[in-house]
């Protein structure tokens, strides 16, 4: 059986192409934090390293990362279907090929009717992909299921939440959920902090709809409030009751640029029987 190989779309540009330069930046940002913990489920940016891979590499230092996971992101091109799935082969790294966890994304696909089998969403896509080596360097024998959302109708999201939950919790070992997003968009600093604390707080207070509400309401061009939904709605139906605040930045807290950011957040929501997380910098 043909076994598709997704090839990089964004090595060179988002993070580096050589093998060895990315195991060093993935390294220096994901420094090990004193103590991890058990995760249901995060959320982390997906811009190029330079701007957030201390945000990314922040959440990913603090948590356990498990050998199977799903990432959900918003697809920031025109083409193929609106909640697209891959549910074979594998994707392509400079550290290496991922494989697809065929049967939870088959499981996937049986619980969520309006997934889609569909390569060309992926194709071009960087949300998912900026992940793979933070990935690939904690838990380098891990499965995943790409999962990729071209809608923004609460009726699509609140049913992929709630399939995630039923195939998560119907799962004999853990299983991580992961919703990559950026936050506000080119707009001046002071501007951009205010707005992402309107959604972040949301976030925290683990209120799916809320988020839904509060980004649609303020025009906060937070490129993934769709998928982080999802997983807010697919961790409360799995009993998760807090969030945390790991990290927060702006480009221009790296380019000195205040006219015109973009937000990172990084936030842990810890599995139910997990202990309290160490908040490595709460304030946003």
């Amino acid at each position: 059986m043909f076994a598709p190989l997704r090839r990089p779309a964004v090595a060179g540009r988002f993070y580096p192409s050589d093998a060895d330069k990315l195991s060093r930046a993935v390294d220096e940002f994901a420094r090990p934090a004193s103590e991890e913990f058990a995760a249901c489920a995060c959320l982390v940016p997906h811009a190029g390293y330079i701007y957030s891979g201390h945000v990314a590499g922040a959440v990913y230092a603090s948590i356990t990362i498990p050998q199977r996971i799903i990432l959900v992101g918003p697809r920031h091109y025109p083409g193929g279907a609106a909640m697209a799935i891959n549910s074979a082969g594998s994707w392509r790294t400079p550290l290496g090929d991922v494989p697809i966890d065929a049967p939870l994304a088959e499981s996937l696909k049986r619980a969520c009717s309006n997934l889609r089998e569909d390569e060309t969403a992926h194709r071009r896509e960087h949300s998912l992909e900026v992940q793979l080596p933070f990935l690939q360097r904690a838990r380098p024998d891990f499965r995943f299921v790409p999962v990729l959302l071209g809608t923004d109708r609460w009726s699509d999201l609140e049913e992929l939440g709630l399939a995630l939950a039923a195939v998560i919790a119907a799962q004999p070992e853990p299983v991580l959920l992961i919703a990559s997003s950026d936050m506000n968009h080119y707009e001046p600093d002071d501007v951009t902090r205010v707005k992402d604390k309107l959604a972040i707080d949301q976030f925290l207070a683990m209120d799916a709809r809320g988020l839904y509400d509060v980004v649609r309401r303020e025009g906060i061009t937070m490129c993934g409030y769709a998928p982080a939904v999802s997983t807010l709605i697919a961790a409360n139906r799995l009993d998760a009751r807090r969030a945390e605040l790991i990290r927060y930045a702006t480009s221009g807290d790296i380019n000195g640029d205040r006219d015109e950011v973009v937000g990172y957040a990084g936030i842990v929501i810890p599995q139910p029987s997990d202990g309290t997380p160490r908040n490595q910098n709460g304030s946003s």
